[in-house]
């Protein structure tokens, strides 16, 4: 799927600009570049955008028909937050038995946990993900604040509830983050893709 110029954010992901990354990931990932490659926060952007690479085609254009600026709009709006997102941050402290050991993951690890649970789910895409709190200090409260869109028709309770049961899974699981709350703001809805169940 060919993403409209004008929806491409005038940025860089670790000094790659959005729209070659967007070329590198339609060629297939071929040749393999390996300064993109070695890259954490460009292969965090690519995962992102082979998920809105995958949101369907057909949806698009019915919203488009239906809202004509709203494709370029959306996309753009879903493309700056995953770009913003790929950014390091803070670092995440993990903690580990060896008392000289230090290991610690950046937020933007922590964030793409969070992306990688809700594109898990089809009916879901994550829009923006941040974290609210101390997360350099274990044990300290920490709220995650997300924005999703989801299915056309699906019950957006259960979703959100679904969502934000795999959010605290997946984080209590790989990070020792102390999590307050997860708050899910349904920002937007899309049409269901032709071969969806």
């Amino acid at each position: 799927m060919t993403i409209p110029d004008d929806a491409l954010p005038d940025q860089t992901v670790d000094g790659y600009s959005v729209e070659r990354l967007s070329d590198y990931l339609d060629s297939g990932r071929t040749p393999r570049d390996p300064g993109i490659e070695g890259s954490a926060a460009c292969r965090l952007y690519l995962i992102s955008l082979a998920q809105v690479h995958d949101l369907s085609r057909a949806s698009l254009e019915h919203e488009a028909t239906r809202e004509p600026d709203r494709d370029g709009r959306w996309i753009s709006g879903l493309l700056e937050s995953i770009r913003r997102e790929v950014v390091g941050g803070r670092e995440i402290p993990l903690g580990h038995p060896d008392a000289g050991i230090d290991l610690r993951i950046t937020e933007a690890a922590a964030r793409g946990l969070v992306r990688r649970t809700g594109d898990a789910d089809g009916g879901v895409v994550l829009g923006a993900t941040t974290f609210s709190g101390d997360v350099t200090t274990p044990g300290a409260p920490v709220t995650v604040e997300v924005t999703a869109a989801v299915r056309y028709g699906d019950d957006i309770r259960g979703v959100a509830d679904d969502l934000r049961a795999r959010i605290v899974e997946t984080l209590t699981r790989h990070t020792h983050l102390t999590i307050a709350a997860v708050d899910i703001v349904i920002d937007d809805v899309f049409l269901p893709r032709t071969d969806d169940p």
